[in-house]
């Protein structure tokens, strides 16, 4: 039996389906931490010729990615069909004819984070802005990675802190015994199990942005808009009553500063590299094995 935090990856799906058509209005903290998370590939020199893009959603990231590296393949990666879809079709509205015969678009695949129908080694660069706060845990998930990474091919990603949206879950404390505001790992934890995947010097931090509001109801929108409104396992399932609801609002009206209501995310970045398979046995300056052999009787050294 599930947590009740755990998230229903059948609901993440059907959200984010139905979220496609009105995404990209109201993902302005997708788009920030893009931005943001590029920023950082100014200090890694790096040509990847392919690149995975894991939970790609309408192709922001995409595209800034194929601007940063015109050569490489970009492979887009996203749990919702309708997402891709959203993608494929401002890359035919934004590009000419002459683009679209010459340059490389984007390969597509609909598929899982957490089970990727990629070859071992066929990756040279993996890129997931936003997108693994939606596993329960992150071991799958990094050691797929990690599966389809070449070696000393680079992670990069962001995720959600357990401080996201602390004040809309303060708000909806005491009111049942269900979970209304999604749940989120650990950035200490999310480095521990880059390690245990087997990643290499995994460097992580974190941020935090706040967005504001002028009403609780804008924030709900806004994280419905976006396909990330609450999908635990533990998710009230029948209607939220007036009087509950006027109780939320209230509660959230205690924080409200300069007239604005604070919506707080925060943002959890980390990269780490493949690494290279370390050879058996003794090696040479030149890179050539030694190879021991023990006599009968001997004791292995």
């Amino acid at each position: 039996m599930s947590e009740p935090f755990y998230t229903d990856k059948a609901q993440v799906r059907a959200a984010f389906e139905r979220a496609a058509t009105r995404y990209d209005s109201a993902a302005v903290l997708q788009r920030e931490v893009s931005d943001r998370m590029a920023e950082r590939l100014d200090y890694i020199k790096l040509a990847p010729p392919v690149i995975l893009d894991a939970g790609s959603g309408t192709g922001y990231g995409a595209a800034a990615l194929k601007k940063r590296y015109p050569d490489a393949r970009i492979v887009e990666l996203d749990l919702a069909h309708s997402m891709l879809r959203a993608s494929r079709e401002k890359h035919k509205d934004g590009a000419g004819l002459l683009s679209r015969l010459f340059q490389k678009s984007p390969w597509q695949v609909c598929a899982d984070v957490e089970r990727l129908p990629l070859a071992d080694a066929s990756v040279d660069m993996i890129w997931s802005n936003l997108a693994i706060q939606w596993v329960n845990v992150p071991d799958p998930v990094f050691a797929e990675f990690r599966r389809v990474l070449k070696p000393d091919g680079l992670l990069m990603f962001s995720t959600l802190g357990p401080d996201t949206l602390f004040e809309l879950r303060q708000a909806f404390a005491g009111i049942d015994g269900a979970t209304h505001v999604n749940q989120f790992i650990d950035m200490h934890d999310l480095g521990d199990a880059l390690l245990s995947a087997g990643f290499a010097t995994p460097v992580m931090d974190m941020e935090k942005i706040v967005l504001t509001y002028d009403d609780a109801r804008g924030v709900m929108e806004d994280l419905k808009a976006i396909g990330a409104h609450n999908v635990t396992a533990g998710r009230r399932k029948g209607l939220f009553g007036k009087h509950a609801w006027q109780t939320v609002v209230d509660h959230y009206e205690a924080r409200r500063r300069d007239g604005k209501l604070p919506a707080t995310y925060e943002v959890v970045y980390g990269h780490a590299w493949r690494g290279s398979p370390k050879p058996k046995g003794n090696t040479l300056p030149d890179g050539r094995q030694v190879i021991d052999f023990v006599k009968p009787g001997d004791k292995p050294r």
